[in-house]
C-alpha cells in the first residue's frame, strides 16, 4: 500500500473523455488496488450524454456544465490527477481539467504521454 499507519491514502482524480469508460474502470481498479482513493466520473456504465439524453438540449447543456464544475472540485480534493487518454486523445474538457490541476499545483500523470 502507498501509505504508512496513520496516514491518509493518496487521493487520485481520474480525468479524460467519457468515451473511454472501460479504461476509466480499469484505472479505478488499478489505483484502488495500489492503495489510493479514487475520484472519478459519475458513471462507468454510460457516457454523460447518454445518461442525460432524456433532458432537453438546454437542460442537458446546463447539467454538463455543472458536472464539469463538479469535476474541478474533485481535482481540488485530490492529491494528484491521472489522465485517461488511450491513443493520446485529450479533448477540450480534459485539457481544461489538466490546466486547472497544473494551475493548482497538482501532479498530473497519464496513461499515454501528454502533448498539452
Amino acid at each position: 500500500m502507498s501509505t504508512s499507519v496513520g496516514e491518509r491514502p493518496r487521493v487520485v482524480c481520474l480525468c479524460g473523455s467519457v468515451r473511454f469508460l472501460t479504461e476509466f474502470d480499469a484505472a479505478s481498479l488499478a489505483e484502488t488496488l495500489a492503495g489510493r482513493i479514487v475520484l472519478s466520473v459519475g458513471s462507468h456504465r454510460q457516457r454523460d450524454e447518454d445518461a442525460l439524453a432524456h433532458l432537453s438540449s438546454t437542460e442537458r447543456e446546463a447539467a454538463l456544465d455543472r458536472l464539469g464544475e463538479l469535476h474541478l472540485c474533485k481535482i481540488d480534493l485530490a492529491d494528484e490527477v491521472l489522465v485517461i487518454n488511450p491513443g493520446g486523445y485529450v479533448g477540450e474538457s480534459t485539457r481544461r481539467e489538466i490546466a486547472y490541476a497544473r494551475q493548482t499545483g497538482k501532479p498530473v500523470r497519464s496513461l499515454e504521454p501528454l502533448t498539452v
